[in-house]
């Protein structure tokens, strides 16, 4: 399995950018396919973006498409998500995660999960 472990959550106005870094060590990183969930109190995790190994395919929620954008730096084992336009609506904790090669959006898919990074939209 791959650790993974998040940063860069916080507290941002409406309409702002936030960047979440997740670091990934263990296994070679650059064959796993990386995803970013999202959580919130009483709710079930829910598939916001992911991309394949080497970055061929990107796939995103609905709800992000056109704000959120997902990429990879293999050589520094990180996965990024910019998130831009942001709304109270994505209030939540988000989670990286990883599973071999293919970029999926079910939570049940993945086999490595990080700690989770929250946060929080304030209109």
């Amino acid at each position: 399995q791959v650790q993974l472990v998040e940063s860069g959550g916080g507290l941002v106005q409406a309409g702002g950018s936030l960047r979440l870094s997740c670091v990934a060590s263990g296994r070679t990183v650059s064959t796993y396919a990386m995803g970013w969930f999202r959580q919130v109190p009483g709710k079930e995790r829910e598939f916001v973006a992911a991309v394949s190994w080497r970055g061929g395919t990107s796939l995103y929620a609905e709800s992000v498409k056109g704000r959120f954008t997902i990429s990879r730096d293999d050589d520094k084992n990180m996965v990024y998500l910019q998130m831009t336009r942001l709304r109270p609506e994505d209030t939540a904790v988000y989670y990286c995660a990883a599973r071999p090669v293919l970029a999926t959006m079910h939570v049940i898919d993945y086999e490595s999960w990080g700690q989770g990074t929250q946060v929080t939209v304030s209109s």
